[in-house]
């Protein structure tokens, strides 16, 4: 296929007319194959060996095409992370700052902030973890029980479930003789049915059998990383507690600033406002466990 007619008559024919194998929106379906045909008389002098060879081009390149993709962020996965990692960071920094404002005045209390943080941070995600595993596995459990739900009721209540899929084509503006074409094309096939009113009148979503084991790891890891954050800068300060909380506070926040900034980049919204919105209720969160370990200790740093 590299002779004379082979490889340079097909790269003329893909390469000037890239789309010449795909329908054109709005074309009749056998309009391409005559348009490709037309191109290969006069291009080729051996349209049937060059029509073989540049449909082999054309798969090859819906390859590549396919390879190189677009890749979506996974919004379970990013929640995920920001929950586990939010979570984690906040409620340590909360009980350290509470510990260290709380054993301030103590022989050597370092080594209490440090227990307690660790004690914290890896019990919060093991819990955190659990819970992700959970809440994930009661979602599918809830999704599986409205599926069959629905099935019952699209073979016992046919007609109250189309006149569902009837509002939900009417929220798309289908009306009149094309609104019941298109309800009479859903009921044909059971499927498609099913799939339409759980996603458009229950507003669920099918949950993957390994996403609960995904989340409990993730959630988890999360959680630890965010957990040992605001714990990292007593490890260097060692005994001086004031400065050991005055950088966990700096650390915490510009991670927390960071957490939100990246979330709006890769979903919507201002990245400043967003990780602006994540500084102010981590920090919140965490100041008020500071206030209740300072009001429970008396009032003061003093033992």
């Amino acid at each position: 296929m590299a002779g004379r007619w082979g490889w340079p008559c097909a790269a003329r024919i893909v390469g000037s007319h890239k789309n010449l194998l795909c329908r054109d929106v709005g074309g009749s379906e056998t309009e391409p194959r005559t348009r490709k045909a037309s191109y290969l008389r006069d291009f080729c002098p051996h349209p049937r060996e060059d029509e073989a060879t540049a449909t082999r081009f054309a798969f090859w390149r819906r390859i590549e095409e396919d390879t190189l993709a677009e890749k979506h962020a996974q919004p379970s996965l990013l929640s995920d992370f920001i929950l586990g990692s939010q979570d984690g960071l906040v409620n340590v920094l909360g009980v350290i700052l509470g510990v260290a404002i709380a054993s301030y005045r103590y022989p050597n209390p370092i080594a209490i902030i440090l227990a307690g943080g660790l004690a914290a941070a890896f019990a919060e995600s093991i819990s955190m973890g659990a819970v992700a595993y959970t809440s994930t596995m009661a979602r599918r459990d809830h999704y599986a029980a409205e599926v069959e739900r629905e099935r019952r009721e699209m073979v016992e209540l046919p007609d109250l479930e189309r006149q569902e899929v009837r509002e939900i084509l009417q929220r798309w503006d289908f009306h009149g003789d094309e609104l019941e074409e298109m309800v009479d094309k859903i009921a044909a096939k059971p499927k498609a049915w099913l799939e339409i009113m759980m996603a458009h009148e229950l507003n669920l979503a099918p949950v993957d059998p390994t996403q609960a084991r995904k989340s409990a790891v993730l959630v988890g890891i999360a959680a630890i990383v965010g957990s040992l954050i605001p714990l990292a800068p007593f490890f260097i300060t060692q005994n001086d507690i004031i400065l050991g909380i005055v950088l966990s506070m700096i650390v915490s926040a510009t991670t927390l600033f960071l957490i939100g900034w990246y979330k709006a980049r890769i979903t919507v919204g201002r990245p400043a406002r967003s990780g602006l919105q994540m500084l102010l209720i981590g920090l919140g969160s965490a100041l008020a466990g500071f206030a209740i370990a300072y009001l429970v200790s008396g009032g003061t740093v003093a033992p």
